[in-house]
């Protein structure tokens, strides 16, 4: 197994949190001098902060032309030929701690660098588990004109805002040309076999940890209405029709199984205020 690009020098705080969440959980005493966890080439690692620094936040990055609401939920998104990828992480907030439940929605281009924009091909969404960890099986993405390899994303905590953002591949030869390339985004890449494993850690602008159980699409539209309106999450809309939202009426503009996060006043190009 051979690293592509060696990690910047010294230990990031979403690096420690990943020896954290792997290693059994010791409890630590007040007063007592913690037993420090260790990379695997040896380095010691910092202790614990009690907080996620904002500058350790996920930035945002523009959405694309190519998003397309409903994607299915599922954890592989192998719709084609390509360099099998397997992407994992967590999804944490700003005291550092795990965050269930929250909403990854992804898509990207297939092995000849197109999207998939009538179908769900290279699409899918799924919910991080109580630990906050999320695994994602794709294909290395082709190279789509213009732009260099990439993934698109976006994280939601229950209840919070929605983070857009792209995901880069090191020593990609575009990554100096992409005028949207941001290396805070880069994937750490390791080639296994004949396939790739991507590791990436979400800090969301989340204070504390969400209490929100991992949220899970019911079997049937719940009978009851939301205190928002008619609305409700995880229903099949077809074109044409109607929801109440906060007071007000919207007809739907394009199908689409909803979302949290996908209210009316939200998705205008979901919804029309009527």
């Amino acid at each position: 197994m051979t690293e592509e690009q060696p990690r910047p020098p010294g230990i990031s705080r979403k690096t420690l949190l990943r020896a954290a969440m792997v290693a059994p959980a010791v409890p630590l005493l007040v007063g007592a001098v913690p037993a420090l966890a260790r990379t695997p080439s040896g380095q010691p690692l910092a202790a614990t902060p009690e907080a996620c620094d904002d500058d350790d936040l996920t930035p945002p990055q523009m959405e694309g032309p190519y998003f397309k609401p409903g994607s299915p939920l599922r954890t592989s998104m192998v719709d084609g030929p390509g360099t099998a990828l397997t992407l994992t992480g967590y999804v944490v907030g700003l005291a550092c701690q795990p965050i269930a439940g929250a909403l990854l929605d992804f898509w990207q281009a297939d092995n000849g660098g197109n999207y998939d924009n009538v179908g769900n091909r290279f699409r899918a969404h799924q919910f991080s588990d109580a630990q906050g960890r999320f695994t994602l099986t794709a294909i290395v993405p082709g190279l789509y004109p213009g732009r260099t390899r990439h993934i698109h994303v976006k994280v939601q905590a229950p209840g919070r805002p929605i983070l857009t953002a792209q995901l880069y591949f090191p020593n990609e030869p575009r990554n100096a040309t992409d005028t949207l390339y941001d290396p805070a985004l880069l994937m750490n890449v390791q080639t296994v076999g004949s396939g790739r494993q991507a590791t990436f850690d979400f800090v969301l602008n989340v204070p504390g940890t969400p209490s929100s159980p991992s949220p899970k699409p019911p079997a049937s539209p719940t009978p009851t209405t939301p205190s928002g309106g008619t609305w409700q999450p995880y229903v099949s809309y077809s074109v044409g029709a109607q929801v109440t939202y906060g007071g007000a009426t919207y007809a739907c503009q394009i199908a689409h199984t909803s979302l949290p996060g996908w209210e009316p006043p939200n998705t205008p190009a979901l919804w029309r205020l009527r």
